[in-house]
């Protein structure tokens, strides 16, 4: 376990002074009772931080409306998994037998809870300085490819414009459930995109909100891809 311990320290580009932490946010909760659940809740709320602060010196001009949009898209699941996998965290996990069978360690939402992890692990042993540089340098390529002029149209008619630029088939947007009462409904959409391989799926309090932040799911995808 060492070994492996080293071996993920060099790809983080940070070496723990208290290495149970990494080994801790590397356990799923399928394997011990001691896993990584609190340093991902904590991890949470230190990325929120991190990724607010980048924004907000990135874009001197920016309206609260426009930063909150662009961190939503860098900290949401799929794009934290994207970043995991690029750090290749899948290869250190520790999870019951099961859910390994099951594909635990490739699960979009496993991976970016163990980003989460990480990022409150390294907080806590070295504080937020160091936790900012390091998650910074993670994020670099995403908060690079943001722009502001990106915020200025809704996300559905943002991802209508690319597609009709590249001549391609406009996405479609398909209601997969509708929970809870009529006075506060929950709905979950689909989005399918010719570029991508298998649809964005995001929930809302209306289908149009739904269908906002599926497109938004899908255009920081789109946007990654050509970075």
């Amino acid at each position: 376990m060492a070994d492996l311990i080293n071996k993920l320290q060099t790809k983080l580009g940070y070496f723990f002074s208290n290495p149970a932490l990494l080994e801790q946010a590397l356990t799923h909760r399928s394997f011990a009772p001691a896993n990584n659940e609190r340093l991902e809740f904590l991890g949470d709320a230190v990325l929120e931080l991190i990724v607010s602060q980048a924004l907000f010196l990135k874009f001197p001009s920016a309206e609260e409306g426009q930063l909150t949009r662009l961190r939503a898209a860098l900290v949401r699941k799929e794009a934290l998994a994207a970043r995991a996998r690029e750090l290749g965290l899948g290869t250190f996990l520790v999870m019951g037998q099961g859910e390994n069978n099951s594909g635990g360690r490739h699960r979009d939402s496993i991976l970016a809870d163990t980003f989460e992890a990480i990022t409150g692990a390294i907080y806590l042993d070295a504080g937020f300085d160091t936790v900012s540089l390091r998650v910074g340098a993670w994020l670099q390529g995403p908060v690079d490819a943001l722009s502001l002029e990106a915020t200025e149209k809704d996300a559905k008619t943002q991802l209508q414009e690319y597609l009709q630029a590249q001549s391609l088939a406009l996405p479609v947007y398909q209601v997969q459930s509708i929970e809870g009462a009529s006075h506060s409904q929950s709905f979950t959409v689909n989005c399918n995109c010719t570029l991508l391989d298998k649809p964005e799926t995001a929930q809302g309090t209306s289908r149009r909100m739904a269908e906002q932040r599926a497109a938004q799911q899908v255009l920081l995808i789109l946007l990654n891809k050509t970075a």
